[in-house]
């Protein structure tokens, strides 16, 4: 499974979330303790925000722990608003198109999962899309498939809509095995986060409380020693952080 961690709130450092914490993301990167394999090396990225509406975006295929260029990225680079990725494959090849987070305009989209048939059900999902989306595609994963099917239902005016419409699309379950979903995505001034699984086994998601530079986190693991300081984002439910304030939809 993969590692996500996402950050809402006063500019800071990348490396305040993915570098420096005790179980930061590039510590999760080799010692997961919360997934099937405790390491990640399929490749990572970050996409954050500035004073543009679209975010950037670094991808690569290595192992977040082998980049030399990724912590002195993260060092030098400050963001109000970012998520980043760690991957590993279950489907898809290890390439950089493959890696998330994927983003399309001021959106950007991780997950950490799995649609066990989506062979099975690709082609329809492709004619599905508008043009202008089918044409956005660049890589071969389930999830970049998510997320574009998302756009295609309405992501922009209603996440919520958006997300049952996608869950139509796909199926909640199959006889190929259970769908299990933990979806972190932005349109640059909200973190939207969503956790669901068929088997009730849902890859895991927390929520830190403020922050002492008053933000809030999000991340497969919770990133400090004191997990009293964390709480687990619930099932089936959209959650919605804006600048350090929480909101739950329904």
């Amino acid at each position: 499974m993969c590692r996500i961690a996402a950050y809402t709130g006063p500019s800071i450092p990348l490396e305040n979330i993915i570098v420096r914490p005790a179980h930061s993301l590039i510590e999760q990167s080799q010692h997961a303790s919360e997934a099937k394999l405790a390491v990640n090396g399929d490749g990572f990225g970050i996409a954050w925000y500035g004073d543009d509406a679209n975010p950037g975006l670094y991808r690569d295929v290595l192992p977040a722990w082998s980049d030399g260029n990724l912590t002195s990225l993260c060092r030098m680079v400050k963001s109000h608003h970012f998520i980043a990725h760690i991957r590993a494959s279950t489907m898809g090849e290890t390439s950089r198109a493959n890696c998330h987070p994927f983003t399309h305009d001021n959106w950007s989209f991780c997950h950490n999962g799995e649609v066990p048939h989506y062979p099975a059900i690709r082609r329809q999902l492709e004619a599905a899309l508008p043009d202008d989306l089918y044409a956005a595609r660049r890589g071969t994963t389930a999830s970049e498939m998510i997320f574009l099917t998302l756009l295609a239902n309405g992501l922009n005016d209603d996440p919520e809509r958006a997300l049952a419409a996608m869950f139509a699309s796909i199926g909640r379950a199959t006889r190929a095995g259970p769908v299990r979903l933990t979806c972190v995505f932005s349109d640059g001034a909200q973190l939207y986060a969503y956790r669901y699984a068929s088997d009730d086994l849902c890859p895991t998601l927390y929520l830190s409380e403020t922050l002492d530079n008053g933000g809030r986190a999000l991340a497969s693991e919770p990133l400090c020693g004191d997990g009293d300081r964390w709480v687990e984002v619930p099932t089936n439910q959209l959650m919605v952080v804006s600048s350090g304030a929480l909101a739950k939809a329904a």
